[in-house]
């Protein structure tokens, strides 16, 4: 919207050029770019881009805008009229998956606004229940009656079928009702509702062979009808019908049922407004050592950041784009708190106990070196406040509206095992998950225990709902070459990659369905004023 113009007749013929980022070396690749739409300053760009979307993942995209002026692919030879950068997770953590963003790069000119739109492709991620009966089934067993069942098979581009259902075998009888199934409807009709799908009917053989009884074809679009006279099939033998001038058919087969089962994905949840709140927990015990002195885990280096700082950055700023107005609980336990000298288990970094909330990962960063020239390290290492913290406010909001994150950075050595597994027991009925990260050379056995990946959490007998923690050990993304940038990656995807299903785990369990999306945006449509 509002592009500049360039043009001096007429107005700019702009195009959209897409680039993405890789991770370690920052170097930027043209990915794809849209049509030209010729003389608009207002374009509607068409041309879709596809790409790979991981929650765990931060992908910087930056699109550049220009005017057209000629027909060379070297864009150097065009005007340029400004970009836009931005994550993939800020378009898709949007409301609606719609970003608004003010084009820039042109200094002292109003560039105008670009906005992008993602939408999941979901593939079709329906599934169908389905039940069929049969009656009046023609006889082919010498003694008794028939013993039916049903073939499915899907139709292909090229005309041939290929076989996606076999319904069970119902013993001697023309009247058969068939237990329900579900299937895939992209394996019933490759995701086509008016693809054929072609139905036969066959008495079973023990011996294998299975004698023919007749055949249909139907749609998905005429079974989504539903139980009615539109979907009583005639099963017809066309050597039969050939032969014989009185057949009618050789009996009929009725849907009784249809049921369709969407799969939803997690990004349904976000894109219909689901925020995720996102809260970090520092440890402040004396066994990280003297913030200043080099060997401390907490050295304020001015140089670079200590191994808090990059993993509070490395999680926190991939889920910052889900979270919309940027504000987080910066929390701290273990220390002695200014002025009596107090230990607390849950103090506020920014040393406002109404009010912990730092804004964006800066200034949570900026809170945490705060509190490191304010308060004393000490000790024990206690989980459970913060762990419970966070509880009380994911207890308040279970409608699915908000779903919780709790980083907590830690040296690992704990100290209320008993009651953490407790308070995590407990958590695991809420809408919320627990990141831990352990820096340091210590042995982190107890936090592999917490992480509950190959024994389910319990505590006092009873067992954690659904597996909440997931812990790493931060030692392990080092990189030798001094690197931070990948290894930083490497260290947000493995704690970040099992969030999705935990959530979905706690709105399956809970039978919470996302809210509808807002409604897609249209460009306005310029109605020309006609004369009567």
């Amino acid at each position: 919207r509002n592009l500049l113009d360039r043009d001096t007749f007429s107005k700019s013929d702009p195009i959209c050029v897409l680039y993405t980022q890789a991770i370690g070396n920052k170097e930027w690749r043209e990915f794809g770019r849209t049509e030209v739409i010729d003389n608009t300053l207002n374009p509607d760009f068409v041309r879709k881009f596809i790409m790979d979307y991981f929650f765990e993942e931060r992908e910087n995209l930056r699109f550049d805008f220009y005017d057209v002026d000629s027909k060379s692919p070297n864009l150097s030879k065009h005007d340029f009229l400004g970009q836009m950068f931005c994550t993939l997770g800020e378009i898709v953590g949007s409301q609606g998956s719609r970003l608004e963003k003010s084009i820039v790069g042109i200094p002292g000119k109003k560039c105008g606004t670009v906005i992008v739109t993602a939408e999941e492709l979901g593939c079709c991620r329906d599934s169908v229940l389905m039940q069929f009966c049969a009656n009046k089934l023609d006889k082919k067993d010498f003694f008794g009656k028939s013993d039916p069942f049903l073939v499915f098979h899907r139709s292909n581009e090229d005309g041939s079928f290929t076989i996606c259902h076999k319904t069970e075998v119902i013993k001697n009888t023309l009247n058969p009702v068939w237990q329900a199934f579900k299937i895939s409807v992209r394996a019933l009709c490759n995701g086509d509702y008016d693809r054929t799908i072609k139905v036969e009917v066959y008495d079973w053989d023990r011996d294998g062979s299975h004698d023919f009884i007749g055949e249909f074809t139907t749609s998905y679009r005429e079974l989504s009808r539903g139980q009615s006279q539109f979907n009583v099939y005639e099963v017809i033998n066309p050597k039969k019908k050939g032969k014989k001038k009185k057949y009618v058919n050789s009996g009929t087969v009725t849907l009784l049922s249809f049921l369709i089962e969407t799969e939803v994905s997690f990004l349904d949840y976000i894109k219909g407004g689901t925020q995720i709140n996102f809260t970090v927990a520092i440890d402040f015990t004396a066994s990280n050592g003297n913030p200043s002195q080099p060997t401390s885990l907490h050295y304020m280096n001015p140089y670079q950041l200590n191994a808090y700082g990059m993993a509070l950055k490395a999680v926190g700023e991939i889920i910052q784009d889900y979270d919309s107005d940027k504000m987080f609980p910066a929390l701290g336990f273990g220390a002695r708190l200014p002025p009596d000298g107090r230990v607390s288990h849950e103090f506020a970094l920014n040393g406002n106990p109404q009010n912990p909330y730092c804004h964006g990962i800066d200034g949570v960063m900026e809170a945490y070196y705060r509190s490191l020239k304010s308060v004393q390290l000490y000790g024990p290492t206690n989980f459970a406040p913060v762990i419970n913290h966070v509880a009380r406010y994911a207890a308040s909001v279970k409608d699915g509206s908000q779903y919780f994150v709790l980083l907590i950075i830690t040296d690992g050595v704990i100290s209320d095992m008993a009651q953490t597994k407790e308070s995590i027991v407990n958590a695991s009925k809420l809408p919320m998950s627990i990141i831990i990260v352990g820096v340091g050379p210590a042995e982190f056995d107890a936090m592999e225990e917490l992480d509950g990946d190959v024994v389910r959490i319990s505590s006092r007998g009873k067992f954690a709902e659904r597996d909440i923690v997931q812990f790493v050990p931060f030692r392990d993304y080092i990189d030798r070459s001094g690197n931070h940038v990948l290894s930083m990656a490497r260290l947000a995807k493995d704690v970040l990659a099992e969030i999705p299903e935990q959530f979905l785990s706690y709105m399956r369990v809970r039978g919470i369905k996302p809210s509808p999306a807002p409604p897609p945006y249209t460009p306005p449509v310029h109605v020309l004023q006609t004369q009567i």
